[in-house]
């Protein structure tokens, strides 16, 4: 029976010179196609999901990206924004969180991060507590494109440097870096070019500033710098601090401050105050140092 197989019959197609068939993506089942991209970043789903129609529709699956969700996104939703998360797709939540959104009268933004997935936050200088901050003779604050709140702080000349703020949060259990965003010098654009007006910039080479972060439970954070950087924004890293109960709030209170008033000292922008996971903290104390 073997022996009366044409040739014709082994030819791919079926024979008459036709081409083979080639596979194609979206021959193959969208189950599966999402089962593949659950094992990837975001941003390589999202580059997959703009290049090909197969994998646009698979890249919708709830269960690609409810794991990528913080814990803490109900939280961030509708107790902070008073919003419903019920019957949302979740990947518009992740692209919803994943740009910053504001809260406490537009002191504070929180957002996810697309690489690390980790909640971050930031509180502006306009959110926390500075002295003097009512007397231009001191302090104003002035606008820039520079901060992401559109403005920042600016220090003429002070003997009694004190800025502290708090936060209560509820954040997902792991372990995060605080950070303080600073630069020496008023920012200036002529034509075009950034440039520094360091005029009022003194007295931060005599004492250092201490910065410093205290949590409810005990953890704690001091450091102490010289600050130099002149015209370059700058994250001083405060400390890290270990979250474990993802349903409980955490409080901190932090600090900068120079009260040694044997001098003063001037020309520092306070832009704001940066919590993030510590593995993305890394990133900014390596640019930082």
């Amino acid at each position: 029976m073997g022996a009366n197989v044409s040739s014709h019959d082994l030819e791919p197609n079926g024979g008459h010179g036709q081409p083979p068939l080639k596979a194609r993506l979206a021959d193959i089942p969208e189950s599966c196609v999402a089962l593949v991209l659950s094992y990837m970043e975001p941003p390589e789903i999202c580059k997959l999901a703009r290049i090909d129609r197969a994998f646009r529709a698979a890249s919708s699956a709830d269960f690609i990206w409810e794991p990528k969700l913080p814990s803490n996104y109900r939280y961030i939703l509708e107790d902070l924004l008073g919003f419903s998360a019920a019957g949302m797709p979740k990947r518009d939540i992740f692209s919803m969180l994943c740009r910053p959104i504001s809260f406490d009268g537009g002191t504070k933004d929180v957002w996810i991060d697309k690489t690390y997935g980790g909640v971050c936050l930031a509180i502006s200088a306009k959110g926390m507590r500075i002295t003097g901050i009512d007397d231009r003779r001191y302090w104003n604050h002035i606008p820039t494109e520079e901060s992401r709140f559109q403005t920042v702080a600016y220090l003429q000349q002070i003997w009694w440097l004190e800025v502290d703020g708090d936060l209560e949060f509820q954040f997902p259990a792991g372990e995060y870096s605080l950070f303080f965003r600073l630069q020496l010098g008023r920012i200036t654009k002529r034509l075009g070019r950034r440039g520094c007006n360091a005029e009022n910039v003194h007295g931060w080479d005599i004492k250092p500033v201490q910065l410093k972060f205290t949590l409810q439970d005990g953890q704690q954070a001091t450091s102490r710098c010289f600050l130099d950087n002149l015209g370059t924004w700058v994250h001083y890293h405060v400390g890290d601090f270990v979250v474990e109960d993802a349903n409980a709030s955490t409080k901190i209170k932090f600090s900068l401050t120079q009260i040694d008033c044997t001098h003063t000292k001037g020309g520092l922008c306070v832009d704001s105050v940066l919590i993030c996971p510590s593995r993305m903290g890394k990133e900014f104390r390596l640019s930082s140092g």
